[in-house]
């Protein structure tokens, strides 16, 4: 064996044993327990709340404004809310491997002074005091590593040794949800590099989806996803989502980061959006009705029965809500996944090269092909690059506005895939030009919940004719036994800059599904 292999070994195993070691004596599970979770389909719900007291599953069930709520009218102490997200946590990484960091003791001890200050001045710090917010790993928390899925980035500041930097920064956005009253307690797994749809890196391996343990948890937010996070732009509510934009955008992040785009919130939008259907069932009110484009197919990859399900649900409420409905075919999708991939990989894969060699590890298996080291791109040949997103850009809004016949009215928002598939079996995520074109151009989105694969309904088509054999590849990865229970969600995408109108959208469609 190398002497590097070792090396960047042990100190993945060093740093794994540090994790476990910051979790609570009374919060360990015995290996037995492990092993029973190992074996079982769904760690969710029943399974982990076995482990927690019912005032942990009631506070962890709880939703963001509603915990806030709580926590204000002294319904719950910080303390109380903050370490049962933290022992939930504790439980959901030993049966699920899905935290870098754990700050427990960081975390009760600033509940514990918000608590006071509540006491004190007899108000909250910020509108969400107290709330526990979780954090994929890479941003910064001081006092703690951060590593982007990089054992050279452990004990470092992002490969730097400067002992003015590592450990003693916070992110931009830290700083601003600290501010708000927030609680951060831990930093959740993601891939190595964050450029890949599954969670694996060499630090701690791969995390599961904890729903269906027969699949991914996706990436990059994968560890996110194995237990309720409170609030973030990755959240189990629209409402929490609203909260948090709406918190962030009222302190002036733009006065603080020159990359943040100074428009406040415009409640005004939310508003003006939602006035055009009924709260109680979404059905079309006498304003404006919605009108949404769905896009069953990028016309390269055929989304896998169950998400074909899925859509079909989506508009079907819609359609019985009295909104309307319109075929959308835009400009090649899979056109934008090769100029977004071409921006990713046009270094060369050689700032991920710099990385991996600051502790000698290797690329992980899933990402050896697509990242193998190469020539950078000439500069000519990038700024060609960048001409051509900018086409795409114009086509595609082009044809957006193209939209508004019979009827005059333009589209509100479009329907369609995340991915060609629920979570998928490990290994198998092939195509991910369903939300690598909205990433090119920017485009506003949104992911709503709406059913679970359902053995008996979601058969495999044995009929279907692939469209290629890149299509082929997805159809055959597709076992309606092993993806059984899993859930499927849709995104809802509106053009740059309407998160607003979107996050409102999305709220209607999710409302308009649960009245069917």
């Amino acid at each position: 064996m190398r002497r590097e292999d070792v090396s960047w070994k042990a100190k993945a195993a060093a740093k794994r044993a540090s994790t476990y070691g910051k979790i609570p004596q009374q919060w360990r599970l015995d290996q037995a327990e492990i092993d029973k979770a190992s074996r079982q389909r769904n760690i969710t719900g029943p399974f982990i709340e076995q482990y927690l007291t019912t005032e942990e599953i009631l506070i962890t069930r709880e939703h963001a404004v509603g915990i806030t709520d709580a926590i204000s009218n002294r319904q719950y102490t910080s303390v109380q809310v903050v370490g049962a997200f933290c022992k939930r946590a504790a439980i959901a990484h030993q049966i699920n491997n899905c935290l870098h960091e754990i700050f427990f003791d960081q975390a009760l001890q600033r509940a514990k002074e918000l608590d006071e200050y509540l006491r004190d001045k007899k108000a909250t710090l910020g509108p969400v005091h107290g709330l526990p917010i979780s954090l994929k790993d890479q941003f910064h928390v001081k006092g703690n590593d951060t590593s982007m899925g990089y054992i050279g980035w452990l004990d470092t500041f992002e490969g730097n040794s400067d002992v003015n930097l590592v450990h003693k920064v916070n992110s931009q956005t830290v700083e601003d949800i600290l501010s708000l009253g927030a609680v951060l307690y831990c930093k959740t797994s993601l891939p190595q590099t964050l450029l890949f749809g599954e969670t694996i890196n060499n630090l701690i391996g791969t995390t599961l989806n904890p729903i269906n343990q027969n699949l991914s948890c996706g990436g990059s937010s994968g560890g996110e996803t194995t237990y309720p996070s409170s609030v973030g732009f990755l959240s189990s509510t629209q409402d929490a989502l609203s909260l948090i934009m709406r918190s962030l955008l009222a302190s002036s992040p733009w006065e603080r980061d020159p990359k943040v785009i100074p428009i406040p919130w415009r409640q005004d939008i939310v508003d003006e959006t939602i006035l055009r259907s009924n709260p109680d069932n979404g059905s079309a009110s006498t304003k404006l009705p919605l009108k949404l484009g769905v896009l069953w197919s990028d016309g390269a990859v055929t989304p896998q029965p169950p998400i074909q399900r899925g859509l079909k649900l989506v508009v079907e409420a819609v359609k019985k809500a009295g909104h309307k409905i319109v075929e959308w075919k835009p400009p090649s999708q899979s056109m934008a996944k090769g100029i977004h991939v071409a921006f990713l990989t046009a270094d060369g894969g050689h700032n991920i090269a710099a990385q991996l060699d600051l502790s000698g590890e290797p690329l992980v298996p899933p990402l050896r092909k697509g990242f193998k080291l190469k020539e950078a791109m000439p500069v000519n040949e990038y700024q060609e690059l960048t001409v051509e997103g900018r086409r795409y850009e114009e086509t595609y809004l082009d044809y957006w506005n193209s939209f508004t016949e019979p009827d005059g009215q333009i589209v509100d928002a479009v329907i369609m895939p995340v991915a060609p598939h629920a979570a998928v079996i490990p290994g198998r995520y092939y195509h991910t030009a369903y939300t690598e074109a909205i990433n090119l151009m920017d485009y506003t989105s949104t992911v709503i919940p709406v059913t679970a694969v359902n053995k008996d309904v979601d058969k495999f088509d044995h009929s279907y004719k692939p469209l290629s054999d890149f299509d082929k590849q997805n159809w055959d990865a597709y076992d309606p036994v092993a993806y059984d229970g899993a859930p499927v969600g849709v995104q809802i995408v509106g053009r740059k800059y309407e998160e607003e109108k979107i996050l409102a959208i999305g709220r209607m469609v999710y409302t308009m599904l649960q009245a069917c």
